[in-house]
Formats: structure tokens, sequence, C-alpha cells
């Protein structure tokens, strides 16, 4: 078997652990606040995790850079919240189209913070994107729902997440950024989840499984498709969670697909796929 095959089962493996974990996430923000489910997906992958933690070294001296993991959370921790709020307002088409736009916040803030330069293809790039946001978001007709800008600034928050997360990989394992990153929301979520608690329905419980399990399993996934393929190749596979969302939209929630969100999410693939064919060439 193919090291190529191999990324693309684990692929597989990552589309649908993302795909259950959002339907999880829409379930559980019908009836359970917001802050209480990401509190209780942060605790289920701090007990997965630690074992394996455990098995490599342990808790302490993991990390020299404490501080930048904490910085690194709290962004993420809004950014998450914003993602969640979005699943529950607008069509799950949208959230994961939109949340495609993270690859143009980067670009930008690595060029702002980094001092990447911004090519011809980059700016190209960033431009189809922006495109792509205003084709699904149309500013202009109407007002602009509020799932719209929780899922715009989600993908604005994960990318500077991800910013972040460039600086730490450079000492840090993935293992350690990614057990930092459920500790520390825990700690961080369980104050504004405990100000709103509500116990999940004992048939929500299945939910709350789904989300800690498949949001964590879905990390290991990537990390090993990543491992085993380039990113050039395993990111495109990536793309099929924009036509399976809506799929499930569809088919789950009776959401229709409108021409321009067709097209917003066309030209955000576009970016996206432009930025690869980009990193192929280099």
């Amino acid at each position: 078997m193919s090291p190529v095959f191999k990324a693309a089962l684990w692929m597989a493996g990552w589309l649908t652990a993302t795909l259950a974990m959002t339907v999880a996430g829409r379930e559980l923000g019908r009836d359970v606040p917001v802050f209480v489910l990401m509190l209780l997906r942060s605790m289920m992958a701090v007990v997965l995790l630690l074992p394996f933690v455990m098995a490599t070294g342990g808790i302490t001296g993991r990390t020299e850079r404490f501080g930048l993991h904490v910085i690194r959370n709290v962004v993420h921790y809004g950014a998450q919240y914003a993602w969640f709020s979005a699943l529950i307002l607008i069509p799950l088409a949208q959230v994961i189209s939109i949340e495609f736009t993270l690859p143009v916040w980067v670009a930008i803030l690595a060029f702002a913070f980094l001092g990447e330069r911004l090519t011809f293809a980059k700016i190209a790039a960033i431009v189809l994107g922006f495109a792509g946001i205003i084709a699904i978001v149309r500013p202009g007709v109407g007002a602009i729902d509020a799932g719209h800008i929780f899922a715009l600034s989600s993908a604005l928050g994960f990318s500077v997440s991800i910013t972040l997360t460039k600086f730490l990989t450079r000492t840090d394992s993935p293992l350690t950024v990614i057990f930092y990153m459920f500790a520390i929301q825990t700690v961080i979520g369980a104050v504004p989840a405990i100000m709103v608690w509500e116990w999940p329905e004992p048939h929500n419980w299945v939910w709350v499984a789904v989300l800690g399990i498949a949001g964590t399993f879905s990390h290991y996934c990537l990390s090993s498709a990543i491992q085993l393929a380039d990113t050039t190749i395993v990111t495109p596979m990536d793309f099929l969670r924009v036509p399976a969302s809506a799929l499930l939209g569809y088919w789950l929630y009776g959401e229709g697909i409108d021409a321009l969100t067709v097209l917003g999410a066309a030209l955000i693939l576009g970016a996206n796929t432009l930025n690869l064919l980009k990193a192929r060439k280099a």
C-alpha cells in the first residue's frame, strides 16, 4: 500500500471525524449553551490524550513557552466559540466555506507579522478569497446575518492561532501543542461554562461523546496523513468537506444551496488551490 493511499485513508478519517463533530455541534447547540459544550469537549480530549502524554515523558517540562501556549489558546478559544455559534445560526455549507478562507487570513498575517512576501499568486488568492466571502455574505443585500460575522471571526481567529502555532512547533511536539490546547481551554472555559451551566439531556450525551472523540481523533488523522504525504497532496482532500457539509445540511436539516453560495465556495476553494499550486512549484 503506497504512502499516498495510506494518507488518503487517514484523510477519509479526518473528513468523517470533522463532519461528525460539525453535526454534533449543531445538535448540541440547540439545547446546550456553547460554553458548556466547549468545556465538555475539552475535558474529554484531555482524558483521551493524557495516557499518551504520560507515556511520552509526562506533563512537566514539555515546553519552555507556556506563556505563548496561553496566548494562542485564548485566541483559539474565542475562534472556536465563534465557529460553534455560526453552526447554530447559518447553513453548514456556508460555515465550512467561510472557514476555508483561513489560508487567506494566514497569508495576510504572515506578511504583517512574519515578514513573508506577498507574491502575485498570494495576492490573487487573497482577492479570490474575499470575492468568495462577498458572494456568500452579500453585504448590502439586507442585513448581514450574525452567523456570517461569527464564521468570519472564527476564520480570522483560527488563522492567528495557526500563525502562533508556527512559532510553537519549532520547539514543541504536536502532542504537546494539542494537549496544552485542550488543557488550557478547559481552564479558560470553566468560568463561563459554570455561569451558564445546564446539564445535557440524556439523549444529548451521545452527541457529547461524538464531539469529544471526533474532535480529538480528527487531529490524529490529519497529523498521520501529513506524515505520509506532502501537504500539497493532503490538503486538496480536505476540500471535500465543502460539498459533504452541503449534502449533510440538505439531508439532515433541509438547508437549500443557492447559486451565490456555490459561486462563493468555488472562489474560496480556487484561492486555496492557487496557494497549493504555488507551494508545489516552490
